[in-house]
Formats: C-alpha cells, sequence, structure tokens
C-alpha cells in the first residue's frame, strides 16, 4: 500500500546529525524504566521491543535506565545492568535487532543514588549512596559519599560508555535527573555538603562534570553524550535545580564545556514555560543558555501528564492521543531539536510511521497496562 507523507509533521521528519551517524528523523524514544530483564539481563523480549520501536519509524531509541558496576547503582527489581558479560551480551543482541530494523539507539547510564534503600537488589546489605547520610529509626539507609566513593562511580560511567561504544551502540545518555545520584548533588535541596562537592552551585554540578569529563575521554571524540536533567524531582513536582536562567547557566554551560553534545531537558508537560516572566519552556532556555542541540519530552502526544496515579493504580487512568500541532510549532521555531516521546510510544510502537502517514487516529490511547509488560 502507497502511504502519502502528511506536510503538517515534515519537521519531525527531518534528518539530524547525530555523530558520525545520522538520525532519519527528530522522534526520540523516552528512556521508560520496564522491569523486564530478570537478572539485570535485557533478553530476547527485550531486543524485540527496542527492535519494533526502531521499525515503528523512531529516529533515536534511548534505552531505560540501565545500572553501571557500582554496588548502590540499582533500586529496583528487574531492571538492566550495563556490566558484566551476560547483560553486554544481552544488550549486544538489543543494538544488532534495532540496527537491522534501521535505527540509532543510546544506553541511558544510571546510579540511582539515594533513591535506594537497603533491602534492594542486587545486595539487599548495601544502602544508597548520596549527598548526605539519611538514617530512619536509627539506621543509616543512604551513606554519605566520600570522595573515593565518588571516584569509583565516575570510573563506572566511564567504563560503560567505553563498554556502549565497544558493543555498537550510537551514543550514551547520562541520566542526571528526577533525584537519582547526579541530579542529588545538582539540588540544593538534597545537597548540603560542606566540602567540594556541596554549597555553591559550581561545586554541586562538580560530581557531574567529573562524570562527564571521565567518559568524553573514554570514547571517541564523534561518539555523542547526551545528558537528561531536570527541575522537578519525583519527590517535589515544584523543585528546581536553578530558580532563575542564570541559575540553570551555571550548571548546563559547564556540562557543555566538559563533553555534552546534547542535553535532554525533562519535564513533564513539554510547554510549560520555565521561569516567571517569561513564556519560553525549559527546553528553549537550554538552548539558548548552551547553543547545544536540545530534545525536549514531557506528555508528548497524550492529553494527561505523568503523575504518581500511574505507577500506584490510585485513578483509573488512560491517556488518550491527542493532536501534536503545538509541539511541532515550537520545533520548527527552534524551540528544541529532537522530541522524546514516551508513554505513546509503550502502547503504539507504529507512532511515528502513523504520524507520518497522517494516522493520529488510529493511533492506541495509553492504559497503566501498558507499564505491565513489553509490547512489541
Amino acid at each position: 500500500m502507497t502511504t502519502v507523507a502528511d506536510p503538517s509533521v515534515s519537521a519531525l521528519f527531518q534528518p539530524f546529525a547525530f555523530g558520525h551517524q545520522t538520525l532519519a528523523n527528530r522522534i526520540v524514544m523516552a528512556p521508560m524504566t520496564r522491569q523486564q530483564s530478570p537478572g539485570a539481563i535485557p533478553g530476547a523480549n527485550v531486543a524485540a521491543y527496542y527492535r519494533s520501536r526502531a521499525a515503528g519509524g523512531v529516529g533515536l531509541i534511548i534505552t531505560e535506565g540501565t545500572t553501571i558496576n557500582h554496588p548502590g547503582a540499582n533500586g529496583y527489581a528487574n531492571v538492566p545492568a550495563f556490566h558484566g558479560a551476560a547483560a553486554l551480551a544481552g544488550w549486544q543482541c538489543v543494538v544488532d535487532e534495532v540496527h537491522a530494523a534501521g535505527g540509532r539507539i543510546i544506553p541511558q547510564l544510571w546510579h540511582v543514588g539515594p533513591v535506594r534503600r537497603p533491602g534492594m537488589e542486587p545486595d539487599p546489605a548495601v544502602p544508597g549512596y548520596g549527598p548526605m547520610t539519611i538514617e530512619d529509626k536509627g539506621t543509616v539507609v543512604v551513606k554519605a559519599m566520600t570522595e573515593t566513593d565518588i571516584a569509583d562511580v565516575v570510573a563506572a560511567f566511564a567504563q560503560a560508555a567505553r563498554d556502549a561504544e565497544r558493543i555498537g551502540f550510537d551514543g550514551v545518555e547520562l541520566h542526571g535527573a528526577h533525584a537519582y545520584l547526579l541530579d542529588s548533588f545538582l539540588w540544593d535541596g538534597s545537597n548540603q555538603r560542606t566540602d567540594g562537592y556541596g554549597g555553591s552551585i559550581a561545586n554541586r554540578t562538580r560530581i557531574a562534570l567529573e562524570v562527564v569529563r571521565a567518559v568524553r575521554a573514554a570514547v571517541s571524540s564523534d561518539f555523542p553524550i547526551v545528558f537528561r536533567f531536570s527541575q522537578w524531582k519525583m519527590s517535589d513536582y515544584a523543585a528546581k535545580i536553578g530558580n532563575t536562567p542564570d541559575e540553570l547557566a551555571q550548571i548546563l554551560v559547564p556540562l557543555a564545556e566538559a563533553g555534552v553534545d546534547i542535553f535532554h531537558a525533562s519535564t513533564r508537560r513539554f510547554w510549560v514555560p520555565a521561569f516567571e516572566n517569561s513564556p519560553d519552556t525549559l527546553a528553549a532556555w537550554t538552548r539558548r543558555l548552551t547553543g547545544k542541540p536540545v530534545i525536549a519530552v514531557g506528555s508528548v502526544g497524550l492529553d494527561r501528564e505523568m503523575s504518581s496515579a500511574v505507577f500506584t493504580g490510585t485513578e483509573k487512568l488512560i491517556a488518550s492521543a491527542t493532536g501534536i500541532a503545538a509541539m511541532v510549532e515550537k520545533l520548527e521555531q527552534g524551540d528544541f531539536d529532537l522530541v522524546a516521546v514516551g508513554r505513546a510510544l509503550l502502547a503504539e510502537p507504529q507512532w511515528a510511521n502513523k504520524v507520518q502517514e497522517g494516522r493520529q487516529a488510529e493511533i492506541h490511547d495509553f492504559t497503566r497496562d501498558a507499564l505491565t509488560s513489553l509490547v512489541a
């Protein structure tokens, strides 16, 4: 059957230079934790899941968070690791399947930081790691990281990036958002250290800079580094790592200078202004401040934003497919360069193709069921 491209969305389907590769379009699959990798090893079902999104027209896939080689990196059952022969062999299969379908893919390298608690996989005896000690009824549940701990984490990020390039990934994303490790240092709400990793914005940014520099040194100069950051935290939707554009610049500009190629500005609603007295979104501010390409994300293609109800099941949840004209307009006016689609792609692997072909009315709605299995 011959299909005709919808001219109203043509901006989404322009190629984009990505290191020594070219992405077929501006659509990115957002990283979404799936907990479908028993033993921390991504299996054939995971490979099929990602391949189907590449076949469905996604230009770049960012994998779910995958944990670096550090004792406190993991905080959830059945999430994949990015270390060890078996896990890396599993990821090699994922890469091969995505490339065979014509897609590009990068892993999201992850350390959950102070979100972890004793009792979690893979070693229940290991506490969380973060900027500050956290105790619960006299028991240390989060360990304040020493400089040795920090050096170990920096080295683990670098090794994971090196392995990503070795097994054929097209770049890496560093998870610096949502109250996980790097973000927990960036945010003054979770970092009241008094040493060189706390206090000023420059000090709070130091661990992220060390990770970026180590990763940049570990991979080829044209191997893209994406850095995902957020203002909001899972525990505080109103939180900000930068309360003004100037404060945000003090974080993002040094990261760009250290080697970040693309920023991934995570918001719950991509269209919401980032600061008072300006209509500009977080993605638009990031692009202006750094001069780097930016990925926008946040409820793209759905009529309901992400909330805790998605995970707790406290209310019946259906997010219906909705128009994307406003997002395309912001892309055309240069607010951002790429757009990450999350929940909509969980329910509809063919989302990109259907959008390009003007078949948006055929896109499946997102329901909570899409979180419990891998829809391929």
